[in-house]
């Protein structure tokens, strides 16, 4: 017995390969490497935006068109006639009738013009008057002064009153109140030689006027 098992085959220990075991590493290494190349050729996923929902007003119908009106005839409607009106009575007649009288027209304003009949005189309008306008400059108004009152140094305030023909020269002058008789006759002189108006008119025709005025014989200082 101890023969045969000391003939008996013994399974010995069998040593572990390190290059087998590098092999299996390498194989998963290339496997995992594999798998990340696959996953980074994959495309991107892509989000797709949510949907919108838009809500959009029903339209509304359009109100109905009313239906069209059947053509009515209008009849005529027989209109009655005017009827004439009863003649108005007449007063009675007591033998009495006017008769027009003779109407008195005249000139009143010219030709053409008639005055109303019963007036006894005519209207006459007022003649219209323009006063006289003085034409002379201002500084050739003031007359020279009397050599004897500047000697003496008096001076005088005269009121005067013009008569103008109808040329408008000067042919009057006349001291109202007391006055010297020494300016008044300097005023006269001068006036009547170099003073001219635009005459006054009555009707648009050139005629004879006075006026007033006022001089002033004064000493400057």
């Amino acid at each position: 017995m101890l023969a045969y098992a000391a003939n008996q085959p013994v399974a010995g220990k069998r040593q572990s390969s390190p290059n087998a075991l590098l092999v299996v590493i390498s194989a998963h290494v290339a496997l995992i490497a594999a798998v990340m190349s696959a996953r980074m050729d994959l495309p991107a996923r892509i989000y797709k935006p949510p949907i919108k929902i838009i809500d959009f007003p029903l339209p509304i119908d359009p109100p109905p068109q009313p239906r069209p009106r059947e053509h009515q005839i209008a009849h005529p409607v027989p209109v009655p006639a005017p009827q004439p009106l009863p003649p108005l009575p007449l007063p009675p007649n007591d033998g009495l009738t006017a008769t027009p009288g003779p109407v008195d027209t005249g000139p009143i304003a010219g030709d053409g013009a008639s005055i109303v009949s019963g007036a006894s005189n005519p209207i006459r309008l007022p003649p219209i008057r323009h006063d006289p306008r003085l034409l002379t400059t201002f500084s050739e108004l003031k007359p020279p002064y009397p050599a004897a009152k500047l000697a003496s140094e008096e001076e005088a305030v005269l009121t005067l009153r013009l008569t103008i023909d109808e040329r408008g020269r000067v042919v009057g002058v006349d001291s109202l109140g007391p006055a010297d008789r020494t300016f008044v006759d300097a005023a006269r002189r001068y006036m009547m030689a170099h003073w001219r108006y635009a005459p006054a008119t009555e009707d648009g025709r050139a005629v004879s006027s006075s006026l007033t005025v006022t001089l002033k014989f004064m000493l400057d200082g």
